[in-house]
């Protein structure tokens, strides 16, 4: 195994993972999961579970890190998602109804920057270490009291909003087999995540803990997992690749022990990604990967609103599993997501490659009668268009760019909590990232 200014990677590897710590938030694409991880897969709308690209790759299938060479890659991405809400029909006032003030609104918050780093060292020509660092979040949200209701705020408590921030950092371990033709990988995964909501006052009434609900500043909670791939080339021309991340395992917020579910309970769900990758020409690849995401598996994201809250308003003692921060309590109401990545690579000689993608959902996770909480949280996007290329910058060196446009989704639906047919909710979203990166084997 060779290794070159241990000392000084080891620090960059630190002030890397406290960088993309600080800066991991509002990265929701497909619900509050990336569409790629690294800048190849970011331009190939996240399809790669069965190829071979850089450093990133053991953030989507830990198998390819044995086969992609000793290397290290940088990314940093522009992500800007352009998020509003707006509530048609007046309030009833009626007692037991929970109106909003009907209008459009705009949330702060549009710029975010994530950085993002691999890297992999070999030992002997068949088997490899890696340590891959990236982010998730996106139920990031500021909805300022001052453009609502003259100051009621979104709730009616002020500003209302959310911010989740996910570090995963992904200690891998990959072997070949089969003469080379194959490759098997597990990765550990250590997480952390910090969260704070506020604005939320006027849930009380739903909640067993009233004085862990909203506006206790930042929280945070550590957890691990682990990940298991596979990659084959069955041919000369197709390569079969496959992946499956356990639920993340997370210690409860305190501070938020009435507002999720389980006293605070907010794993990150479970996922599976199969693929292909094929070489329709020697210039020329095809990928195509479908990926499950169980957010349903997970209480706080998957539990529907209602009946949850009904239940927990017919409670006859203090507190009941069916309110905010019960064993059973309310949460988001999402559903899991199944989605279709697609990319092309072409080499276009020179030193240049060339990525398209595209990316299709069979549907948003928000239904229709849950979308009051997720004002919170509207990750309505289902469709993500990606371009990209990459440069040799010299034998050992490249530079990665890639950009994605994720057109406006919406949902709508009735405000629950208010007289039937008096009031409805429509979500709607649009996004854009711009991603660069760069390789260096050593």
């Amino acid at each position: 195994m060779k290794f070159i200014q241990t000392g000084s990677i080891g620090r960059a590897i630190g002030t890397l993972i406290m960088l993309t710590l600080i800066s991991s938030a509002a990265h929701a694409t497909n619900g509050y999961f990336a569409h790629g991880y690294g800048t190849k897969s970011k331009a190939l709308a996240g399809a790669g579970v069965a190829t071979t690209g850089d450093a990133m790759d053991g953030a989507l299938n830990p198998a390819t890190m044995v086969l992609g060479g000793q290397q290290f890659s940088l990314g940093l991405a522009w992500f800007s998602p352009m998020r509003s809400y707006s509530v048609s029909g007046m309030p009833t006032g009626a007692p037991g109804t929970f109106g909003l003030m009907p209008g459009s609104f705009d949330s702060d918050n549009e710029n975010f920057f994530v950085p993002g780093f691999g890297v992999n060292w070999m030992r002997g020509e068949d088997s490899a270490f890696g340590l891959t660092v990236y982010g998730n979040g996106g139920m990031n949200t500021d909805w300022k009291g001052a453009d609502i209701g003259g100051g009621m705020g979104a709730f009616g408590a002020g500003d209302a909003g959310v911010d989740l921030m996910q570090l995963f950092v992904n200690g891998t371990y990959s072997r070949k087999f089969d003469s080379g033709k194959g490759a098997w990988g597990v990765s550990a995964i250590l997480a952390g995540q910090s969260f704070e909501a506020y604005g939320l006052r006027n849930f009380a009434g739903y909640s067993n803990n009233p004085n862990k609900l909203s506006d206790q500043g930042a929280d945070t909670a550590m957890g691990y997992g682990f990940k298991v791939g596979f990659q084959n080339q069955v041919s000369s021309r197709l390569a079969l690749g496959a992946s499956y991340q356990s639920p993340i395992w997370m210690g409860e917020f305190e501070k938020y022990s009435g507002l999720f579910a389980e006293e605070g309970g907010f794993d990150v769900p479970q996922t599976v990604t199969a693929g292909f990758a094929f070489n329709v020409t020697q210039q020329t690849k095809l990928l195509a990967d479908l990926q499950w995401i169980n957010y349903s598996g997970v209480a706080s994201i998957g539990n529907s609103m209602l009946p949850a809250l009904g239940m927990c308003g017919m409670r006859q003692t203090a507190t009941s599993p069916y309110c905010l921060g019960g064993s059973d309590g309310a949460g988001f109401g999402w559903e899991d997501m199944l989605i279709l990545k697609l990319g092309i690579e072409i080499d276009g000689g020179k030193g240049w490659t060339w990525r398209l993608g595209g990316s299709m959902a069979d549907s948003q996770p928000i239904p229709e009668s849950e979308v009051m909480f997720n004002i919170l949280a509207p990750g309505v996007m289902e469709t993500h268009v990606t371009a990209g290329f990459s440069k040799a910058l010299s034998d050992t060196s490249s530079i990665d760019f890639a950009v994605m446009y994720a057109p406006s989704n919406s949902v709508s639906g009735p405000n629950p909590l208010e007289a039937p047919g008096r009031q409805t909710i429509e979500l709607q979203m649009e996004q854009i990232e711009v991603a660069i990166q760069y390789n260096k084997r050593f």
